[in-house]
């Protein structure tokens, strides 16, 4: 049995996240979690809560036709029966959410949150501390999208066009709605919707032609809230499109393209037939691996979201290709100087994962030893000691050839 030399054994934390790492990728878990599993819960719960107040709301419809506008909110005795409507709103809310959170929209996961916490504090505010299906079903969504944050940080044009949509609409159906049941402290007199709408349209775009005039206390103080919530929910809107749209083109002008953050991977430093035959390897066995090149090989023998331009012998470039965090650093190049550079510099980096370097010529085994390298792979080396064994008619036995192969610190060439 082929023994693994002792010093590339991976800590128990490094073999977790090995583990995960690997399911993630056979599983393709970046393509659908967490964020698809938590749209649908979201949807669900959205769904939930209408269904919670669609019996009252229902019972609550043939009433409307008794809802007359009046100067006072106090005139207008219905509006205590309408305490269902904001668990419904939110539930509609967090329908369209759901959506946003499919394309991993940061806006998206920032209003679910909130919702499902204003949801959870009316389960409770309305049941009391009896936790029932619901409410632990609300809990438990609000905690995983606590959990998972960090896989929800895309400012989309799309999230931003839905939030304005959302906003606008919520804005003008409170316009229009308090515009009704107020009518009678305009002047003239607001008695139809048609009127409702009007009014509301012409408040909320801050033109004010002055032909309804608010008169009651209640209608005045109705319009300077239409008044300070337009001004918002325009500027917000406006931004929430706009902003998404020019940090896409801002990054792609800056940085040359999305950032993708690397961690718990292998790096791969060299454009040779060892680097491509290793990164395969890596691949075949579902283990992440990115490849860190000075230019852009002609033919690319890598997925292009596993290509990485820079010098390895650059602290700033190591950190960018997450050498801090990586399982393994692999110095690969065909110069044996240039990999020494490298493992010098992420013995600075003091990096955790274990680092390799390839060996072309042997005399310069040694040196490759002082400088702290925990692994050393010297496949021409090879070469020539199993020709010459092959010759003299030794026997070939695994350890002998793995001790020939890698030449690692404590173990001997």
């Amino acid at each position: 049995m082929i023994r693994i030399p002792d010093i590339m054994r991976l800590s128990l934390r490094q073999r977790l996240f090995r583990f995960a790492a690997k399911t993630r990728a056979v599983l393709h878990l970046d393509r659908w979690f967490p964020h698809i599993p938590l749209a649908l819960a979201v949807g669900l719960l959205g769904a939930m809560a209408i269904l919670n107040v669609l019996p009252d709301l229902i019972h609550l419809f043939p009433q409307l036709s008794d809802l007359a506008p009046a100067s006072g909110l106090t005139q207008a005795p219905l509006l205590s029966a309408l305490g269902t409507i904001p668990e419904a709103i939110v539930g509609i809310v967090l329908l369209l959410m759901a959506f946003g959170l499919l394309f991993r929209s940061r806006f998206s996961w920032a209003i679910t949150l909130i919702l499902t916490g204003a949801m959870l504090a009316m389960l409770l505010h309305h049941y009391g501390l009896e936790w029932s299906g619901f409410t632990i079903f609300n809990a438990i969504i609000l905690i995983a999208l606590l959990l998972f944050r960090r896989h929800f940080a895309h400012s989309s044009v799309a999230a931003g066009t839905l939030f304005a949509v959302i906003s606008i609409l919520l804005l003008l159906s409170y316009a229009v709605l308090g515009s009704y049941v107020l009518g009678a402290g305009f002047s003239p007199p607001i008695s139809n919707l048609a009127s409702a709408l009007y009014f509301a349209v012409v408040t909320m775009s801050t033109v004010g032609y002055g032909d309804i005039v608010p008169k009651s206390a209640d209608a005045r103080f109705f319009v300077i809230s239409i008044i300070i919530l337009g001004i918002t929910v325009f500027a917000t809107s406006i931004s929430a499109v706009i902003v998404p749209l020019l940090n896409g083109r801002m990054q792609r002008l800056l940085m040359g393209g999305e950032r993708r953050r690397h961690c718990n991977h292998y790096l791969i430093i060299g454009d040779n037939v060892l680097a491509q035959n290793t990164y395969r390897a890596l691949r075949a066995r579902h283990l992440r691996a990115l490849v860190l090149v000075p230019i852009s090989p002609e033919n690319a023998w890598m997925a292009q979201e596993d290509l990485m331009l820079g010098d390895a012998t650059d602290l700033e470039v190591l950190k960018r290709a997450g050498a801090e965090c990586a399982l393994g650093i692999l110095a690969l190049r065909t110069i044996d100087s240039e990999n020494a550079f490298i493992i010098l510099a992420a013995k600075e980096l003091n990096v955790p994962g274990k680092t390799v370097a390839a060996v072309q010529d042997g005399r310069n085994l040694p040196r490759l030893r002082q400088i702290g390298a925990d692994l050393i792979i010297s496949p021409d080396v090879l070469g020539g000691e199993l020709l010459a064994m092959t010759l003299s008619g030794e026997e070939m036995q695994g350890d002998t050839i793995i001790s020939k192969l890698f030449a690692a610190k404590g173990v001997e060439a």
